[in-house]
């Protein structure tokens, strides 16, 4: 709580000190992403779309080995197929929003 002077003004808060790791850690870096910066929209995407393909095709080979029990780790097929399904999923809420933007800049009014 703040404290009020003998005027009933608010006096100012004490300066935030940053938090400081326990032990001394340093703080963790993250590495900066190394792909170039003059990649277009349209080469990002297509990249995604054909990241997400590529991780369908790998679910379907996985289904259809354990349809044919020539599956040796079930594990990892399952993890193969939740991968993609996930995928297909954040795929198609980008689409969702991209959507919504595009019809939201109609709606502007010049």
């Amino acid at each position: 709580m703040a404290d009020i002077n003998k005027f009933g003004q608010i006096a100012p808060f004490n300066p935030i000190t940053p938090v400081t790791p326990i032990g001394g850690a340093a703080p963790q870096r993250f590495p900066i992403n190394d792909a170039p910066l003059d990649k277009s929209f349209a080469s990002v995407l297509k990249q995604a779309v054909d990241e997400v393909n590529t991780k369908q095709q790998q679910s379907e080979q996985a289904l259809a080995d354990v349809a044919t029990g020539q599956v040796k780790d079930l594990h990892q097929a399952a993890i193969a197929i939740g991968k993609a399904e996930n995928s297909m999923k954040l795929m198609l809420e980008v689409r969702n929003k991209a959507i919504s933007a595009y019809k939201e800049i109609l709606r502007t009014q010049i």
